[in-house]
């Protein structure tokens, strides 16, 4: 088949193709299940992969750009106070290029996933809520992509400066008398909320792939599944 759908609407075209069989009195078999999504969400995750790995797409998307962290918050409103805002703006920038960086990592993961998938993990992805899927990839991947992504994380805050910005953000924090201290595994926060962002884009393709009729884009969708 050429490759004419986009990564949306192969995958609901596979969805929609599941639900059309059982109306026909004709259920997939269970080889053409794992098959079609295997095929489907290999796409699917691809697109969500390159949508944060993007510039700008972690920090110019609201759902998922990395703020600072909340151990933070007083630290940089005191040294906005003190006329940084600008050092306390680059940093929080910083931290979105690393996860930016990061991201390209969890494309073979996920590729390792969807190829170990089983026809339980289908019939469980098929039957589930809108997020089902995710739920799969999250159990079966969080833990490989922290360990891919935190080198990686660490290697990019080096070259960004997000350490350096970090240390000297902190250390004129400290240096203010009566401040209250904190500390901050800045590389895990970073990691964990990159982390995060990838799931939570991977969870949005999913709802579109299970809710919007709007993705038949193509003459050969409108032909199959109607109107």
């Amino acid at each position: 088949m050429k490759k004419i759908f986009s990564g949306t609407a192969l995958v609901l075209c596979c969805l929609m193709y599941l639900g059309y069989a059982q109306a026909q009195g004709g259920a997939p078999s269970e080889s053409m299940m794992v098959s079609g999504f295997k095929q489907a969400l290999s796409i699917g995750t691809e697109k969500a992969v390159q949508m944060v790995s993007k510039p700008d797409g972690y920090f110019n998307n609201p759902a998922i750009k990395i703020p600072l962290p909340e151990k933070m918050k007083l630290v940089a409103d005191t040294l906005a106070k003190a006329g940084m805002q600008k050092q306390v703006d680059d940093f929080t920038l910083s931290m979105n290029r690393a996860a930016e960086k990061a991201a390209p990592q969890a494309a073979s993961i996920f590729g390792g996933a969807i190829k170990d998938m089983s026809i339980e993990d289908a019939n469980k992805i098929y039957s589930g809520g809108d997020t089902s899927a995710t739920e799969f990839f999250k159990g079966k991947t969080s833990d490989k992509i922290s360990r891919a992504f935190k080198p990686i994380v660490s290697s990019s805050m080096g070259e960004a400066g997000t350490t350096a910005m970090f240390n000297g953000i902190m250390s004129k924090y400290n240096a203010i008398p009566f401040a209250p201290k904190t500390s901050i595994d800045i590389e895990d926060y970073v990691t964990n909320k990159a982390m995060e962002g990838l799931f939570v884009m991977v969870g949005q393709e999913e709802k579109k792939i299970r809710t919007d009729p709007a993705a038949r884009t193509t003459d050969v969708l409108k032909s199959v599944f109607g109107k």
